[in-house]
């Protein structure tokens, strides 16, 4: 490569870096000055699990740590995190907001390099250009976006650029490369191990089917396998560089197989298949309903069926999700069979691209690893064009000006469907500046030993703002813990208060576990089940009614109720009515939310066929006509307080309406929801006086603590 090359191959990177950081700035440009996404002078973050990494990279600044709290301190975005914060002149707020739209960006730079290794570096720079906007992997690296998707594609595009090197050159400078690459992307990401073993399995096959005695295939297969081993970093890092300084020495061609036959037995020794299996069993083969094996054989709800991610998508979002709309898709795939056809060695990107497809089947999360590849396919098709009108036309001064226009023609209109989404894709914060006040306020109530109990989907941010624990989180999210959750959710004050104590100080006893007892194989509902003396779970959930003795205190619990759960609040009742013994629903709760409504002639159209005749009180549901018990309306008066007024209508009924007029909602719900003590306690405000005490009263967030 010439010096002139490598110039222009860094302005082509610094264009395309530039470009991508530009389109990222779009959003704090459409949200510049909205104080609701604000928080000490800054926007706030707009993914949950982004608070996770967020807690560790805090913890590790103020040098404090609190043993079980589950703070990740020891992972690699929180420690980069520390990192830049430690270095950076910036707030901590400001690097977490921007480091994904930095760090995801440098996905052009092996792209650019891969292209730059066929001498069509153009080519690499237009497909740069796609895949840094690419609907998914926009989503997931835009400002605020901050989780290990911002590097979660960079990494192995690197891995891919420099097995294509490899492949290439025969450097063995390439091997080390890579197998580095592997090490630091097992580091950043613990999931990576399915994209290495793809790329591990390729160069396997082509071992077998064309130099089955190239010793340069074994010993970058060496590598590859002593990288991926489940060891730790450093004894992977010192196994590396011993067996690539053994590479300089001549003689060891002629052990390089029996080095492959040691590490392959290593690999499998040390669970070399084991996180494929998990994976697939994630993703892929989801079941409703999961078996706790030990002990009671308890049936749960499975997680996976509520997580939009996990879920088939059609072909349509999946298309627009990987290059942005179904036309480029399809010319994309075309494109990139031809381009293995000119480049062979474009093959060894089928990991990535097969990753990205089985979101077809797994779930919209894995689009993001098709996006690179589907981009080389569509600009090397853009190329190929622009090359056949050049033959076509001749080499003159105006088959280069044709073949400029083409291929810039080409790329605005591939560029343009991914754009008009960025400008569309006005997402929110994770939570908004009232609902952090909240938790800043609790803060200072609460010590850090003390629990939180709220729906999974909020556990991270409120460790992160509150420095509290929670009992579930986005990582902490079972069927088995998410069940005494629910239960506390969904049930009334009495029962719900009871599960609260029980659950906190049996999620507490669970870190104290000596290896070999069998406690810690089990449930925690399972345990409380056997410890009270049941065999059968709906027993001691029954028992729950009476005045069964509580496990002694040892720290305060806290009911986080936010207005937002109202959205959710149907799926948090699914993982409780289940019956545990049989895997069987218990009832089928009835509960419907909108803030779309007109009134019209005494009739309330409450929006999807739901209508309410306020006059005859009856609501229709369909085609089905019910007598509506109670007509409920709250409003705060000006005092801030919170005014409620009842109407009673048919005592026989089961089902109430709610007009919360002060957020514009009505909900519509039997007697079990409207006695659940998220109803009660956020909608009503009515707290049971011997079981819960209020801490803080918002619209936005209802705190209340737990006496017994």
């Amino acid at each position: 490569m010439n010096k002139s090359l490598d110039k222009k191959v860094w302005i082509y990177i610094f264009l395309a870096y530039i470009f991508s950081i530009a389109m990222r700035l779009i959003w704090v440009y459409q949200f510049n000055g909205y104080s609701n996404f604000i928080w000490n002078d800054q926007f706030m973050i707009n993914t949950n699990d982004g608070y996770f990494w967020a807690q560790g990279a805090r913890d590790l600044l103020s040098g404090t740590f609190t043993p079980n709290s589950l703070s990740p301190i020891d992972t690699a975005t929180s420690v980069v995190t520390y990192l830049f914060a430690k270095i950076l002149p910036f707030s901590f707020e400001s690097i977490i907001f921007y480091m994904p739209a930095f760090l995801g960006s440098l996905v052009v730079i092996p792209m650019i390099l891969i292209a730059n290794s066929f001498k069509r570096v153009e080519l690499g720079f237009v497909a740069a250009l796609l895949a840094c906007v690419a609907w998914s992997y926009y989503n997931r690296t835009m400002v605020g976006y901050y989780d290990t998707d911002m590097l979660n594609i960079v990494l192995p595009a690197f891995i891919l650029w420099s097995l294509i090197l490899a492949y290439k050159s025969r450097n063995e400078s390439y091997i080390l490369f890579t197998a580095l690459e592997i090490v630091a992307y097992r580091w950043w990401y613990s999931a990576s191990y399915s994209l290495e073993f793809a790329f591990l399995s390729l160069i396997v096959l082509y071992m077998l089917i064309f130099e089955r005695k190239n010793t340069y295939i074994y010993k970058l297969l060496i590598l590859m396998l002593f990288a991926m081993m489940n060891l730790p970093i450093l004894v992977k890092l010192l196994i590396i560089v011993l067996v690539y300084g053994s590479y300089k020495k001549v003689k060891i061609d002629s052990y390089v197989f029996y080095l492959f036959g040691i590490s392959l037995v290593l690999f499998l020794f040390f669970g070399g298949f084991d996180p494929i299996w998990a994976q697939l069993k994630g993703y892929v083969f989801k079941d409703s309903v999961k078996i706790d094996p030990d002990g009671l054989g308890l049936h749960f709800f499975s997680v996976m069926q509520t997580v939009r991610e996990a879920g088939k998508i059609p072909f349509e979002i999946f298309a627009d999700r990987i290059s942005g709309h179904k036309i480029t898709f399809l010319l994309s795939c075309l494109g990139y069979i031809m381009m293995i056809f000119r480049y062979p060695s474009m093959i060894l990107g089928l990991p990535m691209l097969g990753l990205g497809f089985l979101a077809y089947v797994g779930g919209l999360r894995f689009t993001i690893y098709a996006v690179p590849i589907a981009a080389f396919g569509i600009s090397y098709l853009i190329f190929f064009i622009s090359d056949y009108l050049k033959k076509f036309l001749g080499k003159n001064q105006n088959s280069f000006y044709v073949s400029f226009i083409f291929v810039s023609v080409c790329t605005v209109a591939i560029l343009y469907p991914n754009i008009r989404h960025i400008i569309s894709y006005k997402v929110p914060t994770v939570f908004s500046k009232n609902e952090v006040k909240v938790l800043d306020k609790l803060k200072h109530i609460v010590s850090r030993e003390d629990y939180v109990v709220s729906w999974w989907d909020y556990g991270y941010p409120i460790r992160y703002y509150a420095d509290v624990k929670t009992l579930v989180d986005g990582g902490k999210h079972t069927g088995e813990v998410n069940f005494p959750v629910s239960y506390i959710l969904t049930n009334p004050q009495n029962v719900a208060a009871k599960m609260a104590r029980l659950d906190t100080q049996y999620t507490e006893k669970a870190f104290h576990y000596k290896k070999d007892d069998p406690a810690q194989k089990r449930s925690y509902i399972e345990n409380m089940t056997l410890d009270y003396g049941f065999k059968d779970v709906n027993d001691f959930l029954s028992s729950l009614k009476t005045d069964i003795k509580l496990p002694e205190k040892t720290r305060d619990v806290y009911i986080y109720l936010p207005f937002r759960m109202l959205g959710i609040f149907p799926t948090v009742a699914r993982f409780s009515n289940l019956d545990l013994m049989s895997g069987k629903s218990i009832r089928k709760p009835f509960f419907y939310q909108t803030n779309r409504y007109r009134e019209k002639n005494g009739i309330l159209n409450l929006a999807n066929g739901v209508f309410f005749d306020i006059q005859k009180g009856v609501l229709k549901v369909g085609n089905q006509k019910v007598p509506v018990k109670n007509f409920y309306i709250t409003f705060y008066g000006k005092n801030g307080k919170l005014v409620k007024q009842k109407k009673s209508l048919n005592q026989n009924s089961n089902i109430s309406i709610i007009y919360m007029k002060s957020y514009n909602t009505f909900l519509v719900l039997d007697e079990d929801m409207l006695n659940s003590l998220y109803i009660q306690l956020f909608v009503f405000d009515n707290y049971d006086k011997n079981l819960f005490e209020p801490v803080i009263l918002s619209p936005a967030v209802k705190v209340y603590k737990l006496k017994i």
